[in-house]
C-alpha cells in the first residue's frame, strides 16, 4: 500500500495523477476463509481491521450485499462523544473517541476528525439533575465533561436563543473533546487498510443462508456461491434480526428508521454540535456550511431509508425555537437509516447459540460514534472466543438475567 502524503500529492500532480492505486481490491470470493465478517459498514470493517492489526488474523472475507459503507455508515450525522452514564458504556465509547483522535495517523487516511465539542442542552429541571449526575459519573470514569451555565452556552454558541418561551436553556452537559468526523472516510480508511493486509472485501455479495453442522457454523450461502469459514461475525446493524434468523436464533431488538436532513450551505455560524433532548432535535454545521439536522427515531418498526414530511416538521419546529435563524434556510436533502434498538438502548457484542458465531448489533442511534471501539471489542471476542473487558457486559445473556445497561436517557434521542 502506497502511503498518502504531501509529497505523494506533489509527485502525482507532476504526472497528471496517473499513478494512484485503487484504494482497495475487489476480488472474487475464495472457497474458504478463517473468518467471515458479514457487513462492510464501519463496524464490520473495523472488526476485520483490528483482527488483523491486534491478532494477526488476515484470512478474512468481509461480505457486503450492497456497496461498501452504503448503509448506516453513510447515512448518519457523524457525532462522536463518550459522556454516557453507565460505566460499560462510557468505557467503550471513550475507547472509540480516543481511537478516532489518532485514526488519520494510524491508518494513513484523513478522517477529518474535528474535536469541536458536543453540548447537550438542559431545558428542564429534571434534565439539570440528570446531566449533573452524568457529569459526576464521568469524572469517576475519567471522561472529561462538565455541566455549564446558560451564559457559558451562549458564549460558545452565539446563535442560540437561551430564553425560549417553552423550553429555555438552563445549562448544558459539555464535552469539549467530542466532535465529528467524515463518515465515508472512516469506511474507506478501514477498507484500504484491510485490503492492504490481504483481506477480501466482496461487494454485491448477499448472504442468503448460514450453514452449520453439529451446532457449529461451517459457512454461508451467498449470491456468489457457497463460502466456508471457521468463524462467523455478524455485523449488519438494522438487518441483524434477519441474519440471526438465518443462524437459528432470535434477538431482543427492533428495527426503526432514523431520519436526518441538511440545509443549504451558509457562512460558518456554529462550531460545535448542539443536542436538545427535550424537544428532540440536534444540529451541527458541516465543513461545507450545511446545517446538519436530526431528531428522534421513528415511532414504529420499519426498514425505510428515506425521510418523511411529518418528521421534518416535528424536528425543525422543535429547533426553530432554540435557533430562530434556521427558519429562513432552505432544506437541500433528507434521508433515513435503519437502526436496531435494544430494550436498554445498549449494544450487543456477544457469542451466540450457534458455535463460533458472534454478533455485534443493537447500537441504535449511537452507531457511528462507537465504530473504532466496537471493532476493537468485537475483534477480541472473535479472536479469543470470549469477550474482553470492553465487551464483557454487553452479552446476550444480560437480557435473560436482567442485567440491563440502561442508557435510554443518554442514547434514546437520535445521536
Amino acid at each position: 500500500m502506497r502511503r498518502y502524503s504531501a509529497f505523494a500529492i506533489a509527485r502525482e500532480a507532476l504526472r497528471y495523477h496517473t499513478g494512484w492505486e485503487r484504494a482497495w481490491r475487489s476480488p472474487e470470493p475464495k472457497k474458504r476463509y478463517r473468518v467471515i465478517v458479514i457487513g462492510a459498514g464501519g463496524h464490520g470493517l473495523a472488526t476485520a481491521y483490528y483482527l488483523g492489526k491486534n491478532y494477526g488474523i488476515r484470512d478474512i472475507a468481509v461480505l457486503e450485499k450492497g456497496w461498501l459503507g452504503g448503509g448506516n455508515t453513510g447515512r448518519n450525522t457523524t457525532i462522536i462523544r463518550s459522556n454516557y452514564l453507565q460505566d460499560p458504556s462510557a468505557a467503550i465509547y471513550e475507547k472509540s473517541r480516543s481511537l478516532y483522535e489518532t485514526f488519520s495517523q494510524d491508518l494513513n487516511y484523513n478522517a477529518m476528525f474535528s474535536p469541536r465539542g458536543v453540548m447537550m442542552l438542559a431545558q428542564t429541571h429534571h434534565e439539570i439533575r440528570g446531566y449533573q449526575r452524568t457529569a459526576h459519573a464521568n469524572v469517576l470514569q475519567g471522561v472529561q465533561t462538565e455541566f455549564i451555565s446558560p451564559e457559558r452556552v451562549k458564549e460558545i454558541v452565539p446563535i442560540i436563543n437561551i430564553e425560549g418561551p417553552r423550553y429555555p436553556v438552563l445549562g448544558a452537559l459539555w464535552q469539549p473533546r467530542a466532535g465529528s468526523a467524515r463518515h465515508d472516510a472512516i469506511a474507506w480508511g478501514y477498507a484500504r487498510a484491510c485490503s492492504a493486509m490481504g483481506m477480501d472485501i466482496i461487494q454485491k455479495c448477499e448472504v442468503t443462508g448460514v450453514r452449520s453442522e453439529g451446532g457449529t457454523v461451517t459457512g454461508v450461502s451467498t449470491s456468489k456461491g457457497e463460502i466456508d469459514c471457521d468463524k462467523l461475525a455478524i455485523v449488519v446493524a438494522g438487518h441483524s434480526g434477519q441474519l440471526a434468523g438465518m443462524a437459528g436464533f432470535r434477538l431482543p431488538i427492533e428495527s426503526v428508521a432514523l431520519q436526518a436532513l441538511v440545509s443549504e450551505p451558509i457562512k460558518p455560524c456554529m462550531d460545535c454540535v448542539v443536542m436538545a433532548n427535550t424537544v428532540h432535535g440536534y444540529m451541527s454545521q458541516s465543513d461545507k456550511g450545511e446545517m446538519v439536522i436530526g431528531g428522534g427515531a421513528d415511532g414504529y418498526n420499519n426498514y425505510t431509508q428515506r425521510g418523511s414530511f411529518h418528521h421534518i416538521e416535528e424536528t425543525v419546529r422543535a429547533l426553530v425555537e432554540t435557533f430562530p435563524m434556521i427558519s429562513r434556510l432552505k432544506m437541500m436533502r433528507m434521508w433515513g437509516g435503519i437502526v436496531d434498538m435494544t430494550g436498554d438502548r445498549s449494544p450487543i457484542i456477544s457469542k451466540t447459540p450457534l458455535g463460533n458465531t458472534f454478533i455485534n448489533c443493537g447500537w441504535g442511534t449511537g452507531g457511528f460514534k462507537s465504530i473504532p471501539g466496537s471493532g476493537w471489542a468485537m475483534a477480541e471476542l472473535v479472536a479469543k472466543g470470549e469477550p474482553g473487558p470492553l465487551a464483557a457486559e454487553f452479552g446476550l445473556d444480560r437480557f435473560k438475567e436482567g442485567r440491563f445497561i440502561d442508557e435510554s436517557v443518554a442514547a434514546g434521542v437520535a445521536h
